[in-house]
């Protein structure tokens, strides 16, 4: 990971950019077939997926005279209805120009293919998506790309890819790779036993416009015989995503282990569905009062939790994050500790709604405006941001450097991904630690 100075670019970095390359074990494919008969192509075709399944996929090759980058290779096996196959990389498919992440097919073959080279500390999820529409692709450009933004919705999780991740509004996972040199995650998905904590969900009563919601609570091991100073508390946007699909009661069981973490409890609310979490996170003080208000105090009424600020986190994603900075912004009595990831600093109020692209931002963001405006709040920020989700690496930095100058002690780090559970799962553990770990 890295820890972007206020100096950083705004394009934090070039060489973190994809740049379509044939990696290794897919050319020597290419020059075995070339000229070869339609039985011996067979042949090395079923050998490279006997070769393809024992690794695993993407495959992930050296680049010579490349030590810091890797080659990384994309596969799909065909059937003679193929026509085309898609990749849909977060952050590293252009929504904008869907054919440069389109497969090409090795002649003769089943074997189709997409390399990147790609830096040796990447972690991202991916999609992939078969087109078996009768007839040729549109030959027209724009044909081409609305035909490839409707294929986009089929995409699913790669079958030669056992590691998965849950994505938000869709039913079924994205893959995952990792490259050799990512951020290690040493409390996801840790096969070791370790004592568990208790996850329940509760309906809490709150006042309109949020009104009653569904909220997940993380219980550590042994919470029932704690008797002595009152626990810390972290607030968590998107409770049915961290805890009903991502399974981080476990990640928080293995840090309590280890360790890393005192035993906390976890309070988060449900997001419901897009419209309710476009209408309740960002800058909306309605939502910033129910946790506040009425979800700490109704937990606290519970379990032995902390009303101290010091020992209280919030935190949250995308427009979590932006609901995060804005909860420490208006109600620093509450919370005095701030996680936001990939935070949604573009939202402003007034703003119609979640469809279509993010609006651009004139100047500051809102929020750093906000932040300007009033004497500093006892806070401490942590904020992480993908190098692969553009503009957001500007407004992060902005928001640091406006927060360092104003004398808040923050954060910033910078690991080489997207917009991504798969990067947030472990950042999140890791600013839990920074923030609450003794």
């Amino acid at each position: 990971m890295t820890t972007l100075p206020s100096s950083a670019p705004s394009d934090a970095s070039p060489d973190v950019r994809p740049v379509r390359l044939t990696g290794p074990r897919v050319a020597r494919l290419l020059a075995e077939t070339e000229g070869a008969d339609a039985a011996r192509r067979a042949a090395l075709a079923a050998a490279f997926w006997r070769e393809a399944e024992r690794l695993g996929t993407p495959l992930v090759e050296e680049i010579d005279g490349l030590p810091g980058h890797r080659a990384v290779t994309f596969l799909w096996r065909g059937h003679r209805a193929t026509r085309q196959v898609l990749l849909s990389g977060n952050r590293i498919t252009d929504r904008d120009h869907l054919a440069a992440s389109l497969l090409r097919r090795v002649p003769g073959t089943d074997v189709w293919h997409l390399g990147l080279r790609l830096r040796a500390d990447h972690r991202g999820s991916y999609r992939l998506a078969a087109d078996i529409s009768p007839g040729e692709p549109p030959a027209d450009p724009a044909a081409l790309q609305r035909r490839l933004r409707s294929l986009s919705a089929h995409t699913a999780a790669d079958p030669l890819n056992r590691r998965t991740v849950a994505t938000r509004w869709q039913p079924a996972d994205s893959s995952v790779f990792a490259l050799p040199d990512a951020p290690a995650q040493p409390w996801t998905g840790r096969p070791d036993p370790v004592p568990a904590g208790r996850v329940e969900r509760h309906r809490v009563r709150a006042a309109e416009p949020v009104g009653d919601r569904d909220t997940w609570v993380y219980l550590p091991p042994g919470h029932e015989r704690h008797a002595g100073e009152p626990l810390p508390v972290a607030v968590l946007c998107d409770g049915d995503m961290w805890f009903g699909r991502l399974g981080f009661a476990g990640t928080l069981d293995a840090m309590i282990a280890d360790g890393a973490l005192p035993p906390l409890v976890v309070v988060a609310p449900d997001a419901v569905d897009r419209t309710t979490r476009w209408r309740d996170l960002g800058g909306r003080e309605p939502f910033v009062t129910f946790l506040a208000d009425e979800l700490l105090p109704w937990a606290a009424g519970r379990w032995p939790l902390t009303t101290d600020p010091r020992r209280t986190v919030v935190a949250g994603q995308s427009l979590g994050g932006m609901t995060a900075l804005y909860a420490g912004h208006l109600r620093p009595d509450r919370f005095g500790n701030v996680l936001a990831q990939s935070a949604s600093l573009w939202w402003r109020p007034g703003l119609p709604s979640p469809a279509g692209p993010k609006p651009p931002v004139y100047g500051d963001p809102w929020l750093v405006a906000r932040y300007r405006s009033v004497p500093r709040r006892p806070l401490t920020v942590h904020l992480d941001v993908g190098l692969h989700e553009g503009s957001m690496v500007d407004h992060s930095r902005i928001l640091y450097d406006a927060l360092r100058a104003a004398g808040y002690p923050v954060t910033l780090d910078a690991y080489n991904g997207g917009h991504d559970y798969a990067c947030w799962h472990g950042a999140l553990a890791d600013g839990l630690v920074r923030l609450l770990g003794d």
